[in-house]
């Protein structure tokens, strides 16, 4: 396969294709979605949730985003693989995100990165794209402000809060961001955000205008009890994985397993 980049990505997005793209956190996964042809990877922070326990993305360390992006690339040294900055890896000073950003492109082998946030980090997303780190944005729902939130709620319903992501959106990609993801705003922002941009959105519970779409694996897959709104489970692998493990315990406890074929 060729590599695919910043470049590869701009050349569909021009062409009127719509880009996909899907979380990994490992070299399985990664290696899964590049054989499916999806075009580009996302090691998200939602990691916290899907393979760590928590309840939410805040407690994910830098350490554990390095570890996981590690592992994607590996997987998959073709594809385009976007390292997710975590909670308080940027938002303390300009220093401090840049040091991070970078030893995630360097030590990881991440094609860019990710930070939730809008005009408020366009001239720290201009230092980055300044210094060769491509960023792709993330407005509306930011997962990373629950907590002054007060939960995951849809982003601009009415006139002021949807003139804000617009202009968050407009601010990043003037500051040099290749793409925003929009999470979770109504279809007719998305939209609106999507025609006033000449970069990609990549929608999440955005709606079907957005110039691509970005969802959780193991939404897609079924890993997980619940499917959120924004998702569609296109396998139920978490009851298929499950059987599987049960009549493998089951033969070892009964004598089935291992035969002679399973031994030397």
């Amino acid at each position: 396969m060729k590599k695919v980049t910043v470049s590869t990505l701009a050349k569909r997005y021009a062409a009127g294709e719509k880009l996909v793209m899907c979380t990994a956190y490992d070299a399985i996964q990664s290696r899964l979605c590049a054989a499916a042809g999806v075009d580009f990877l996302l090691v998200g922070d939602s990691v916290g949730m899907t393979h760590l326990g928590y309840a939410n993305t805040l407690p994910v360390t830098m350490d554990d985003m390095l570890s996981h992006t590690a592992a994607v690339r590996r997987g998959a040294p073709e594809a385009f693989v976007v390292f997710d900055m975590p909670f308080m890896s940027y938002q303390e000073s300009v220093s401090l995100a840049m040091h991070h950003a970078g030893v995630a492109m360097k030590t990881t082998g991440a094609d860019a990165v990710k930070l939730e946030g809008g005009a408020e980090y366009a001239d720290l997303v201009r230092r980055m794209t300044g210094a060769g780190i491509p960023v792709m944005g993330h407005i509306g729902l930011m997962p990373q402000r629950v907590q002054v939130s007060g939960g995951y709620k849809i982003v601009g319903k009415d006139e002021k809060s949807a003139d804000k992501v617009l202009q968050d959106a407009l601010a990043l990609q003037d500051a040099g961001a290749f793409a925003v993801v929009l999470e979770c705003v109504p279809e007719a922002l998305g939209k609106r955000v999507t025609e006033a941009l000449n970069i990609p959105t990549v929608g999440i519970g955005s709606g079907k205008y957005c110039s691509g779409q970005v969802q959780v694996i193991c939404d897609l897959l079924g890993l997980l009890d619940f499917t959120p709104k924004h998702a569609k489970r296109y396998a139920d692998l978490g009851t298929a994985i499950t059987a599987a493990l049960q009549n493998y315990a089951g033969e070892v406890r009964s004598g089935e397993f291992p035969t002679d074929q399973n031994s030397w």
